[in-house]
């Protein structure tokens, strides 16, 4: 498998006109590689692409995988920043969710990662469990805050079929937070995160100043990005690919230079569609002057026209032709940017 990636990246070596400004390890466990498998990934971005001196450089890890000798050499490197699954402060919520570390082992990772020299962390924390009570989810908040993270990102639970939570919730054994309660826990992350000088720069993401993602900004901004291994996405500006979610596929086509990924093109009006989804999500917001120039005073007219009822609602304000979301439009903001979508007849 490792050796198919390596392929990957030397293959595609062209398809990057850009600089790299970030590098994220991702979208799994990249902690339960090697020292040397993770350094000889980096080596190859850096032989092939042309990568920022200042590049973000990010490893997802679960608390349990950290270790005073693998922070110092993910530091050795190049890796600058963390991206650590803690998910809750409490060991009950650790046990439900089935995590292997507890909520001990959460906070020494974070400190020690400190220790060792890190000074770019995010942690991701779940909300909207059930029976999490409103007090529950504030002593994880203040937990979080007190360990001095830089950045984090809050996820409400989401219920995916054939999981083991789908199946205890259709059998009742254990059932969902009601929606008043979610949202009165959403209101409560914006309003303690604000108090703690956090920019909620996006739905699910806080940051201090100075330290928003630049991976994850990326996507926001769509710009140009290349996903390596089974399943992973890239987009170039016109039109989107993923690989096959096989292993065994994905081995033997990178292996005889076969194909190994799906390819779609995007129409104007699934550009539209995307720039409306993530822009709305974040605090720089949806610009109508961008629509006009990118799609034209149709696609224009159109957004405003949507847009004028949510401002009526008081989910959207604008400034000049800057269009973001209220702290009440947050809260629906999936619904919102689908209401202001153009559907192709």
């Amino acid at each position: 498998m490792l050796k198919s990636m390596r392929k990957e990246i030397k293959d595609r070596k062209d398809d990057l006109k850009k600089k790299v400004s970030s590098i994220y390890f991702g979208g799994g466990t990249p902690s339960i590689l090697s020292i040397l498998e993770i350094n000889n990934f980096l080596k190859d971005i850096h032989r092939f692409y042309l990568v920022n001196p200042d590049a973000e450089i990010t490893i997802e890890c679960n608390p349990d995988d950290l270790t005073a000798r693998t922070l110092l050499s993910y530091k050795k490197m190049g890796i600058n920043r963390l991206s650590i699954g803690v998910q809750s402060f409490d060991d009950t919520d650790l046990k439900f969710m089935n995590r292997s570390h507890n909520s001990k082992e959460a906070i020494e990772s974070v400190e020690l990662a400190k220790e060792i020299g890190f000074k770019n962390i995010t942690i991701d924390l779940i909300y909207g469990l059930p029976n999490q009570t409103l007090k529950d989810w504030q002593s994880n908040l203040e937990i979080m805050f007190d360990l001095g993270v830089q950045h984090f990102s809050a996820y409400s639970l989401t219920i995916e079929e054939k999981t083991a939570l789908y199946h205890l919730i259709k059998s009742k054994k254990t059932t969902v937070l009601a929606d008043e309660k979610i949202i009165k826990q959403f209101n409560l992350l914006q309003a303690k995160a604000e108090e703690r000088g956090f920019i909620h720069y996006e739905i699910s993401n806080f940051a201090k100043e100075g330290y928003f993602s630049k991976h994850n900004t990326a996507y926001w901004k769509a710009n140009h990005y290349i996903g390596i291994g089974p399943s992973a996405h890239s987009y170039n500006g016109s039109s989107r690919r993923w690989n096959t979610y096989s292993n065994k596929k994905y081995i033997s086509n990178i292996t005889t230079n076969t194909i190994y990924f799906n390819q779609e093109h995007l129409s104007t009006e699934d550009q539209y569609n995307e720039y409306i989804f993530t822009s709305l999500r974040a605090i720089w917001g949806v610009d109508s002057n961008v629509i006009k120039e990118r799609h034209g005073y149709e696609f224009e007219a159109h957004f405003l026209k949507e847009a004028e009822k949510w401002k009526i609602k008081e989910c959207i304000i604008s400034n000049s032709t800057i269009y973001t979301l209220t702290s009440k439009g947050k809260i629906i903001a999936d619904s919102i940017a689908s209401d202001l979508f153009i559907v192709s007849s």
